[in-house]
Formats: C-alpha cells, sequence, structure tokens
C-alpha cells in the first residue's frame, strides 16, 4: 500500500532540489550580468535586461502574425505569401467581397481590359520561344514562368531535389545558381540553365579559372549558360555561403574547405571590359554549343548602352544570347545589408532602361530578355511582360511553394521548413515529393494565371502583351499607361 506521507514528502523534496537549482542558476546569471562589459541594460538591469534581447528576437515573429496587417509586410506580405500558398496546393487564387489591395497607392498595376475580352475557343496556347537560335542546340523554352538561380549550399538536398522535379512536371527551367551541377539538380530531368558565377564552381581549374573540359561536361547536361555579373540583393560583391553552411558534401561539389565561408571574388577576374564580357561569352558558346546570356544589375542606362555599342562593333553575332536584368529588390541567401538595401535600382526601372536599350540599338530580336525581382503574383509577371521581358524568373516565389514562411534565417542553417538547412532534422519537414507537386502546381498556376490576364485585355496569350495594356498608378485618382511613362523609342515596338 502507497504511503501517501512518504510520497508528498519526496515530491516536496524534489521540489525543493530543483527550486533550488533554478535559483542557483539565477543567482550565476546575475552575478554574469553584473560582472560583463559588453552590454550596458544587462549590466545596469541584472537578469531583468537579458528580457529586452528575448523580445527583441521575437518581434519579427509577432509582427508576422500578429500585428502586422494583410499588405504591409516586406520583402512579401502576408497576401501576397498566402496567394503563392494557395496555388501551389492547387486551391486557387479566388477571394470573396472584394480586393484589399488599395488601387489608389502609387505603383499599384491595372491592367487596362478590352470591352470585348477573348472568348474560350478564342484563346491560343502561349508559343515556346526559342532562346540562341543561331547556336549549336539552341534552347526551345515552353513557359514564361521559371525558377531562378538557388545554388546548392544555399538550398537544402531535398530542395533542389523538389524544385527539380517540380520543374520537370511543369515543364519549365531551373536555373542552377552558381553553386554548381548536383545530381539533385538531373533528377527531375527538367530543363536546366547552368549560372557560372565569379567562382567558377563546377567549371574551374585548380586556379579558380575557366576550365573548358569541365564546360564541354557539364554542357552535355544544361540547356543554356548564364553568366553571372551581378545580383539584385549585392550589386559588386560575390556570393556568400557561411561557413556553417559548408558542410563535407557542399564542400566536395564546389571544391573547396568544409565548414569555411563560400565567398566568391566579386568580379570575374578576366572580365575587365564590354569586350572581355563578350570574348567570354563567345568562348563558353563555341566550346558547348550551347546558348549563353548574362545576370546583371542596372543603376544607370550607361552601361548597357556601352554594352550594346560594343555589340554593335563587334557584329551582332557577338551578343549574348540572353540578358537577365535582376532588380536591386531582389533576394539572396545572404548579403551586407548596405548592397541589399542601397545599391541597384529596382526591376520597374531597371527593366524599361534594359529593354529600350535593346529597342533603341536594333538588338531586341536578337537577345532575349528575362525579368527577376519580386515577381512572384502573375499580375507582376504580367507588368514585365508589358515592358518587353520574354520571360520571367523567381528565386523566392519558389521557396514559398516549397513551404518557406519568411522566417529570414536563410543565412543561419536554421530554416524552420527545411529548405535552406543541412539540418537533417529540420529537412525532415520538407517532403520531396509533396513539395515537388506544389512547385508544379504554383508554376502552371503562375503562367496560366497570366494568361487570364491577358485574355481579360483582348489578347489571345501573353506574349501580345505591350506597354499600353498597363497603367501604373501614380496619385490616387491619377494613372498613366506605361507607355506614356515609358514611350518606345520607335513607332513600333521592336521584338
Amino acid at each position: 500500500m502507497i504511503n501517501v506521507g512518504t510520497t508528498l514528502s519526496w515530491i516536496f523534496t524534489i521540489l525543493g532540489w530543483m527550486a533550488g537549482i533554478v535559483i542557483l542558476v539565477l543567482l550565476v546569471m546575475f552575478v554574469q550580468d553584473l560582472l560583463q562589459t559588453q552590454h550596458a541594460v544587462r549590466r545596469n538591469f541584472p537578469l531583468v535586461g537579458r528580457l529586452r534581447y528575448f523580445l527583441e528576437r521575437q518581434g519579427e515573429y509577432f509582427r508576422q502574425y500578429f500585428f502586422a496587417n494583410d499588405r504591409e509586410e516586406l520583402p512579401f506580405n502576408r497576401m501576397t505569401r498566402n496567394w503563392v500558398y494557395r496555388t501551389s496546393k492547387n486551391i486557387g487564387g479566388t477571394i470573396g467581397f472584394g480586393t484589399t489591395n488599395d488601387l489608389r497607392e502609387p505603383g499599384s498595376i491595372v491592367f487596362v481590359n478590352a470591352p470585348y475580352p477573348v472568348l474560350e475557343d478564342e484563346r491560343q496556347p502561349t508559343p515556346p520561344l526559342v532562346i540562341g537560335p543561331d547556336c549549336a542546340q539552341p534552347f526551345v523554352a515552353e513557359r514564361i514562368v521559371n525558377i531562378s538561380g538557388m545554388s546548392f549550399g544555399a538550398l537544402s538536398e531535398p530542395a533542389v531535389r523538389a524544385l527539380s522535379t517540380g520543374a520537370g512536371q511543369a515543364g519549365i527551367w531551373l536555373n542552377t545558381g552558381e553553386g554548381g551541377l548536383t545530381p539533385y539538380h538531373l533528377e527531375g530531368n527538367c530543363p536546366l540553365i547552368f549560372q557560372i558565377g565569379t567562382a567558377k564552381y563546377g567549371v574551374r581549374d585548380e586556379h579558380g579559372r575557366l576550365d573548358e573540359r569541365l564546360l564541354a561536361e557539364v554542357g552535355k547536361r544544361v540547356n543554356a549558360f548564364e553568366i553571372k555579373l551581378a545580383q539584385g540583393a549585392k550589386p559588386g560583391h560575390g556570393g556568400v555561403l557561411p561557413g556553417v553552411k559548408v558542410t563535407a558534401q557542399v564542400a566536395r561539389i564546389r571544391g573547396i574547405a568544409e565548414g569555411v565561408a563560400s565567398i566568391s571574388p566579386n568580379r570575374h577576374p578576366e572580365i575587365r571590359s564590354d569586350d572581355d564580357l563578350l570574348d567570354v561569352i563567345a568562348r563558353v558558346r563555341d566550346v558547348t554549343g550551347r546558348p549563353v546570356g548574362i545576370k546583371l544589375v542596372l543603376s544607370s542606362e550607361h552601361p548597357i548602352h556601352a554594352l550594346c555599342g560594343a555589340i554593335l562593333r563587334r557584329g551582332v553575332d557577338s551578343a549574348p544570347d540572353f540578358i537577365t536584368v535582376d532588380g536591386g529588390d531582389g533576394g539572396t541567401g545572404a548579403a551586407p545589408q548596405v548592397l541589399a538595401d542601397h545599391v541597384g535600382l529596382p526591376l520597374n526601372e531597371s527593366l524599361p532602361i534594359l529593354v529600350d536599350a535593346l529597342l533603341a540599338s536594333g538588338l531586341r530580336q536578337r537577345v532575349r530578355v528575362i525579368a527577376s525581382g519580386k515577381l512572384v503574383t502573375s499580375a507582376h509577371v504580367g507588368w514585365a511582360l508589358c515592358v518587353g521581358a520574354d520571360f520571367t524568373v523567381t528565386a523566392r516565389g519558389f521557396m514559398f511553394a516549397l513551404g518557406c514562411i519568411q522566417s529570414l534565417q536563410c543565412h543561419k542553417d536554421t530554416c524552420p521548413t527545411g529548405v535552406t538547412t543541412h539540418n537533417k532534422r529540420l529537412q525532415k519537414g520538407l517532403v520531396v515529393t509533396d513539395k515537388a507537386t506544389r512547385v508544379a502546381h504554383y508554376a502552371r498556376w503562375m503562367n496560366e494565371d497570366v494568361d487570364r490576364l491577358a485574355h481579360s485585355c483582348g489578347l489571345a496569350h501573353a506574349r501580345q502583351f505591350q506597354r499600353h495594356h498597363a497603367r501604373i498608378i501614380q496619385a490616387p485618382g491619377r494613372s498613366l499607361r506605361l507607355d506614356q511613362l515609358f514611350p518606345y523609342p520607335s513607332a513600333d515596338r521592336q521584338d
């Protein structure tokens, strides 16, 4: 028979020991706060001062879920994220009652609907476009919306596998990012664009220079190459992969030391001028037979006009097969805040600059234009097509499709959804088959939804968009058409 008195005595004894331990720990922390010299608040208010740092860390999560309204947060508000989540689950982007998008807000996009929209049986499938038609092995790109560059290392293994498989299901391309080509990129049998970053991971020799043998091998497995000159989140700075994310697997694929931060040069050492760039483009194209493009960030008209001038001087055949323009509002796994906040024009300024420079120089038909930078909804894709883009790419949109909750921990290896961490326990939450299906749903929805916009504007498909099909709110009660804001350099659109 249980002795109640003895049992209670043991319970009180254990509780007493636990209370003593807690008091001892608090006392140690109290003394530590008094003696440390780094934090004034903790030194002046021992123990209580620690609450400041705890609450500061929790603040961003409470704001996200309880205090910020649906269209307030940055870089992506709750309404945008929820739209991506719904479309990736194939439950649609339908809403009730009315829009919460403030159509008086400067910068809002309004498409010019036709009085007689296109009927169902009059609609046409969006035609594919050929990138590099004069190359030995041109790339026929089927879809408008595709996956932007995200490196293995910045992303986890299951994330890359899910993106590859989902891209294969949806018929869109996947850009490898600058971290090299892995078996996980190949798993889904999707079209691939191999990105050559400044460190040249995957195609470099022991001295970090371009290795033509490796280049030719990669060329057998991918559809095109992209020479990355700059990235919107960190122009003038190389790729950054914190040491905590350089696992043995990542180190082996990149050919670098495990546990040491992977910091790419801030420029290709051999590219010092437009002529150098065109030489490298020609070299990669000759070795691989594949289309070759560049990725850049613009802050003024001068660099792209200078590049167009160099191309015309050397001959149209020397032009890149495509140009990806990344807005200064683009994302990344890790970047210096000063560059992310203050360098590079946002896409709504830089895309018209690029398109108009190509039109003015007569190169628009030769060079495909890919727009990148916060284009995670079909409305923003439609805007980019109106301005003059041929394709759009998004990284963070597809991260949301994978389950990203915008916890802003990409650089810490602590991503709670397994997208950007190499922690096996956290990766378990990312089930490849399930997330691949979501990637495919989101890709299909984006490409179909932008056609839905086109039909509303009286167009058979989205590739017929021109600048007069969209207006931009300037102030409450006042908007301008895109062709008024950015007049074409010539009377007709030359694409």
